[in-house]
């Protein structure tokens, strides 16, 4: 049977003090192991949390120089270099910004010939790697993870995805319409997610309000993606209105 765990229930007043708080999280590991494998996530969430990584980086107390990274996941069939994939959101508000060399930078490849190959590729690169030792996580309204959407296995590995209707309607704020939103994506996934060290969820607004609620009820559905991380022994949930 699969153990239970609780998580840490950090509630913050706002946008500026939840980016603040995990970014001193993400800090303390570089400080305690300055090759660390980090995980990273993009969306609305986290640009706050990048800017303060940023700001404090600047300060000189930690370096990138040693550090690897892996995203969750990228849109399938967008260039690298279009304004709307995740390879120019890091870009935009983390790569460019830190010393962090390009050959330890990692995001699923959606432009693959063989996608399936791809998917296997990236997961041998963070097995590799020694694995993730703290993966920033945000969360979908309908708690997906990643883009892990609901029914999702809890046993899955970096796989291509359909986005859920939702999920893309969320996204068609970054796209000229919701018809250009792209229908899949490649994702880490589920087990992949659980089998990082530490994770850090970031959730916050009124939008994501019933689905942190739903995490505290504590029942684990593969109907509810982030309800698995319910069977980490290390995450820390940053959340408000």
């Amino acid at each position: 049977m699969n153990e239970v765990y609780e998580f840490e229930w950090v509630e913050v007043a706002d946008f500026d003090d939840m980016s603040s708080y995990a970014a001193e999280l993400f800090e303390r590991q570089l400080l305690r192991k300055p090759d660390s494998v980090l995980g990273l996530a993009t969306g609305a969430s986290p640009i706050g949390f990048y800017e303060k990584l940023v700001e404090r980086h600047a300060q000189g107390t930690f370096s990138f120089a040693q550090t690897w990274t892996f995203n969750l996941d990228e849109y399938i069939g967008v260039e690298p270099s279009h304004p709307t994939s995740f390879h120019n959101y890091m870009k935009e508000h983390l790569f460019e910004k830190v010393n962090l060399p390009v050959t330890r930078r990692h995001l699923p490849d959606g432009m693959a010939d063989d996608l399936n190959e791809a998917c296997l590729r990236y997961e041998m690169m963070i097995r590799t790697s020694g694995g993730i030792d703290m993966q920033l996580l945000g969360i979908g309204v309908n708690g997906h993870i990643g883009f892990n959407e609901p029914g999702t296995s809890f046993h899955s590995r970096t796989h291509i995805v359909d986005l859920a209707e939702s999920t893309r309607k969320v996204n068609a704020k970054y796209f000229p319409s919701k018809e250009a939103v792209p229908r899949q994506a490649i994702t880490m996934g589920i087990q992949t997610i659980l089998e990082a060290k530490q994770i850090v969820l970031l959730a916050l607004g009124e939008q994501k309000v019933e689905a942190v609620e739903q995490l505290k009820r504590g029942v684990i559905s593969e109907d509810f993606p982030a309800s698995c991380l319910h069977r980490h022994p290390h995450v820390t949930v940053f959340y408000g209105k």
